[in-house]
């Protein structure tokens, strides 16, 4: 009976907090910022490129990471089962329109990018043992001043919330279940003993630090995107004749939500904002934790490859899920969700059950690489909250709550997960706002200095 309360208080806050005032702060924050920026950014996707290339490296900058390992972190964390589950989730709750509202979150996502994860690198801060820490919560104290603290007291104790290993080990479990066809009677047990499985090899990443952290993110990061885009391009290459009818019912769906929800609009359009911000975390918070320990003293350099994440993350990896899941046509009379959807649709097309195959070997990668990052985020908060010593419980703690999500209903976790993010997105994107002019500055100095060949 508490559970069940505790169920339905969450699922409903989770449905309030998503409502029209977060929308117009974090989409109508996000599209601001890409105006602000006079689209300057997205002109130096090049030089991103060679900044992520290593062309800038500097080893005896501060901080842990270079840029690539800190953009490989970053997406670990975010192309994981939000790209697979989440958008699945999407196109079952909001129809093919939610995808179109993804795109429109990921564009403005790589400007809202730039200037938080420029930010992090700006205003760093230094725990108690004089390591440099980033994020939203040093931003808000170093960069607003002390009178503002309770703010970045509010983002990290979100932040123990939203950065909870729930939806991955959740979901990462369902999909060994349905690969496996196990049994009903036999399938709370398996999932508890995945669960305790999951903890374990998780926990031999998690406890040895960041720098182990980004070291295993830099090898699994490329090889679970090349693995997982050559299987997806596989499917649409069979069904290549059905992509402009796949589009264009993407396109008309999003400006009237007839294919599944009957005309209605709205919940299209939170449904693909929502998953958009799960699936990048533009303007969440969790990115420039990780960006926020990259070796440099160029906060704009830092924002540059940031920027980067959004565009992989969900302009390219979403999307190909998404027209995968749509060129199979199961989702029109499926009655699962997440990703028990996602494997029908591979195995629709793809023969012999290789579908199941590549996709369980994906998801064992996407997953992991997800959950070693986002203890990360959960140890920096909890750290700011108290000391670096207190901090580090904080991997039991995430280890632990690995095997309980392992069991437990998919839409508590999502409701949960996605009240921690509504609230981690209100601090986040308020001081971004506030401090957005001192990255346009920063930016035309920087920008200046590379055209004169000054860097």
């Amino acid at each position: 009976m508490i559970f069940l309360n505790l169920h339905d208080a969450v699922a409903q806050f989770s449905s309030w907090i998503w409502g029209i005032p977060l929308l117009i702060l974090l989409i109508g924050g996000g599209f601001f910022l890409f105006v602000y920026s006079g689209l300057v950014p997205f002109r130096y996707l090049g030089h991103a490129v060679n900044i992520l290339r290593g062309k800038y490296d500097k080893h005896n900058s501060p901080g842990d990471l270079s840029h690539y390992e800190a953009l490989s972190s970053a997406i670990a964390a975010t192309v994981g089962m939000g790209n697979i589950s989440g958008v699945a989730i999407a196109i079952a709750t909001g129809g093919p329109g939610a995808i179109f509202w993804m795109w429109m979150s990921a564009f403005v996502g790589m400007a809202t990018k730039f200037f938080t994860c420029s930010l992090a690198i700006m205003y760093r801060g230094k725990d108690e043992e004089g390591n440099i820490k980033g994020g939203p919560m040093y931003v808000i104290t170093e960069g607003l001043g002390k009178q503002w603290k309770p703010l970045a007291i509010f983002f990290a104790a979100a932040g123990l919330i939203g950065t909870l290993p729930a939806f991955q080990a959740n979901q990462l479990t369902q999909t060994l279940i349905d690969v496996f066809q196990v049994k009903e009677s036999n399938v709370l047990t398996s999932k508890f003993l995945l669960g305790i499985t999951i903890a374990i090899i998780t926990s031999l990443v998690i406890f040895g630090g960041i720098k182990r952290i980004g070291k295993v993110a830099a090898k699994m990061v490329p090889m679970m995107v090349v693995i997982y885009l050559v299987t997806v391009l596989t499917i649409l290459f069979l069904k290549f004749d059905q992509i402009p009818t796949i589009f264009s019912l993407i396109f008309d769906d999003a400006s009237s939500g007839r294919a599944v929800l009957g005309g209605a609009l709205g919940t299209v359009i939170i449904t693909g904002i929502k998953r958009a911000a799960f699936s990048n975390e533009a303007g969440i918070g969790t990115a420039p934790m990780m960006h926020g320990t990259a070796k440099t003293n160029e906060p704009i350099r830092e924002g540059l490859v940031a920027m980067l994440g959004p565009a992989i993350d969900t302009l390219l990896v979403c999307t190909l899920t998404a027209l995968a899941i749509l060129a199979s046509g199961v989702w029109q009379n499926f009655e699962g969700n997440g990703i028990s959807l996602t494997l029908s649709s591979f195995d629709n097309v793809l023969p012999y059950g290789l579908g199941s195959v590549i996709l369980t070997i994906c998801v064992l990668i996407f997953a992991f690489s997800t959950l070693f990052t986002y203890s990360f985020y959960g140890y920096s908060c909890l750290s700011f909250l108290t000391n670096t010593k207190t901090g580090k419980y904080y991997n039991y703690i995430y280890i632990i709550t690995i095997v309980i999500a392992s069991v437990i209903k998919l839409d508590f976790v999502i409701n949960l997960i996605d009240s921690g993010y509504a609230l981690m997105a209100i601090p986040t994107v308020i001081s971004t706002l506030i401090l957005a002019p001192k990255v346009k500055k920063a930016a035309n100095d920087y920008f200046l200095k590379l055209k004169n060949n000054k860097l």
